[in-house]
């Protein structure tokens, strides 16, 4: 299964539109977004454009969260974390995400997950732990701060890349 993951997308319309054009040619069939989507009718673009499993965690910029909460329900192919933290387990692969740092740092140490995916301080990076664990933050998909990007994930091969979204 190929992933995309993504953070801090903060309601950049022409690259949300963009990394979805490229996740449908690519055949994504899962999106984590690890937090900063800011704007409910967003929300509901990812919902309309993606056919596939979309989970969101809830970052520090969120436009009307009453109405975010309000919106998800509409989706049934959307699951928002309202706790900061999702956890999956695909393929028997243990995966975590969330939107801070030093909370990503916290479940990677852990033990409890193979990957763990963050976002919040728009820089991709990636270190693997003593412990084996994946620690990954996809960057920026709006390109605040730092070039436009966001990761995917083989769980097949287990292969993790990033990708610019200029070279999209």
């Amino acid at each position: 299964m190929l992933i995309a993951i993504i953070s801090d997308s903060h309601d950049n319309i022409y690259n949300i539109e963009k990394f979805l054009d490229w996740a449908e040619k690519n055949k994504i069939e899962m999106i984590i977004h690890c937090g900063d989507i800011c704007a409910a009718s967003v929300m509901r673009l990812f919902g309309e454009r993606f056919n596939g499993q979309i989970y969101f965690v809830l970052g520090n910029v969120v436009s009307g969260l009453e109405t975010l909460k309000k919106k998800s329900a509409d989706l049934n192919n959307v699951v928002i974390y309202y706790d900061g933290v999702g956890e999956l387990k695909i393929e028997g692969q243990r995966i975590g995400f969330c939107h801070y740092p030093d909370q990503a740092n916290v479940m990677a140490s852990s033990g409890e997950y193979d990957l763990v995916f963050y976002g919040h301080d728009h820089k991709p990076w990636m270190k693997t732990l003593d412990n084996g664990c994946q620690l990954i933050n996809p960057g920026t998909l709006a390109g605040m701060f730092n070039k436009a990007t966001f990761a995917t994930y083989d769980t097949e091969s287990k292969k993790i890349e990033l990708v610019l979204v200029e070279n999209t």
